[in-house]
């Protein structure tokens, strides 16, 4: 969920995790591309057995709704965030393929539309620019719809996931829950670079002094298993990211955090170039799965049955936050 800072924050840190100090689940940053190994003794989160995708099959109508170009090639080139379950991850290394939501709802939508993908692991932050260089055809990382993506980026939405805070187990100081920026007034909170909850930050990071409280201070980590360990040793107070990732990790038997509610909900979606004639064929495919039932499978796969949709869209407006 991830939009480029409005201003550079003043401490961006680029940091080696140390493994020993990684929770049991292998993470990496929300929208990375860069993997963090499994600490020792430790396995990663397996995949759930089931595989809604395998009984998906080409609709034809659906394909020729695609340029004539593409259904001749036959391919597309995805730029692809793998972060943390349930969106997206290595279960089994980052030389082996990777699972989770995103990479269930792309290979059925590819599906649909007879396509094979040709997925290229990124880095989060430089996928969106890479789109409209021509580098990739479409972005996948957990993408939240913002009135300043749509200025550049064209979107079709498949899930409503958004922005949440989780603490270190055993913190009560923020109670049940973060409803206003005001609660994190004298905290320091780790976020990933390059994201939706960086911007939110940046850009509200005067209120605190509006409510005469000594501001926030934030921490900007490249990957999500440094800004773990950063919360385990008390270097941050709160982490914020995705509800769903956030929600699945507490979960966890092994976890060592606590997720604090929602925040805000964002529409996410597939990236494209502004202007790509692909848009119509992605949201007729994604329409297509919830139509027949497959999308639900998959969000049911995955414990993200909470974050569907009814209909996907096209470049819908964004969710403000009351």
């Amino acid at each position: 969920m991830n939009l480029p800072p409005i201003r550079a924050l003043s401490t961006r840190l680029r940091v080696a995790v140390p493994l020993a100090l990684l929770p049991v689940l292998a993470l990496t940053a929300c929208g990375s591309g860069s993997t963090a190994a499994t600490p020792a003794g430790a396995q990663a989160s397996a995949p759930p057995a089931d595989d809604p995708v395998a009984a998906v099959r080409k609709v034809d109508k659906v394909a020729a709704l695609l340029p004539g170009d593409v259904r001749a090639a036959g391919t597309l080139r995805v730029g692809s965030s793998v972060g943390f379950p349930p969106g997206a991850y290595y279960p089994n290394g980052p030389d082996k393929p990777p699972a989770g939501q995103d990479i269930d709802l792309a290979d059925a939508v590819a599906k649909v539309l007879g396509l094979k993908l040709e997925r290229q692991d990124a880095s989060f932050e430089t996928i969106l620019p890479a789109l409209g260089s021509g580098k990739y055809d479409v972005g996948t990382g957990n993408f939240g719809v913002t009135t300043e993506r749509l200025k550049t980026i064209d979107f079709v939405t498949y899930i409503n996931d958004g922005q949440g805070f989780a603490v270190k187990k055993g913190n009560t100081a923020l109670g049940t829950g973060v409803t206003d920026l005001t609660q994190l007034c004298g905290l320091t909170i780790g976020t990933g670079a390059g994201t939706t909850f960086e911007a939110t930050l940046t850009a509200r990071k005067g209120v605190c002094a509006e409510a005469g409280k000594k501001p926030y201070d934030v921490k900007v980590y490249s990957e999500n298993g440094a800004t773990l360990t950063a919360l385990q040793q008390g270097r941050i107070d709160v982490v914020m990211s995705t509800i769903n990732g956030l929600r699945h990790q507490a979960a966890q038997p092994a976890s060592q955090t606590t997720f604090l509610g929602e925040f805000h909900r964002l529409d996410v979606g597939f990236a494209f170039k502004k202007g790509s004639t692909l848009t119509p064929a992605f949201q007729a495919a994604v329409n297509e799965l919830i139509k027949d039932g497959t999308y639900a499978r998959i969000l049911k796969k995955w414990g993200t049955s909470e974050s569907a949709i009814e209909t996907s869209r096209i470049n819908p407006a964004e969710h403000k936050k009351s």
